[in-house]
């Protein structure tokens, strides 16, 4: 997994976190801990580029679902192992994780993922970055 990380000035400015490579249980709290250091850095708004991710696992979906956490203020608890804390999205108490964080251009089988695991109803999810950037 490549992560490349680039910064945008919309009404607001925006970071844009690129992924490149398949998104699963082999790198996905690197994935976790990149979000962490954004926030960290000072960011508040997010962008998922999941244009170039072929494949989407439920460990991939784990570090989607905490990228959400991390940008909603919200302490992310890790387990000895190294792995984060699982915890439901409660739509109204999370509901800052869905104007912070946003995910552009999901390729089909990412995209089917996304819509089976119920994801598309929680996040708004866009087919190129001007847009994006354009909702915050």
């Amino acid at each position: 997994m490549l992560i490349t990380v680039t910064q945008a000035q919309a009404k607001i400015p925006v970071t844009v976190m690129h992924l490149h490579g398949d998104l699963d249980a082999s790198n996905y709290t690197e994935v976790i801990k990149k979000v962490q250091e954004i926030y960290e850095g000072g960011a508040r708004d997010l962008v998922l580029d999941l244009s170039k991710v072929p494949y989407l696992s439920s460990a991939g979906l784990m570090a989607l679902h905490t990228s959400a956490l991390v940008f909603a203020g919200q302490s992310v608890k890790i387990e000895g192992s190294g792995r984060p804390v699982f915890r439901a999205l409660d739509p109204i108490k999370d509901s800052s994780a869905r104007q912070h964080v946003k995910f552009v251009n999901p390729q089909p089988p990412v995209d089917r993922v996304l819509q089976t695991v119920g994801l598309k109803q929680f996040f708004e999810i866009f087919s190129d970055l001007g847009s994006a950037l354009n909702s915050f």
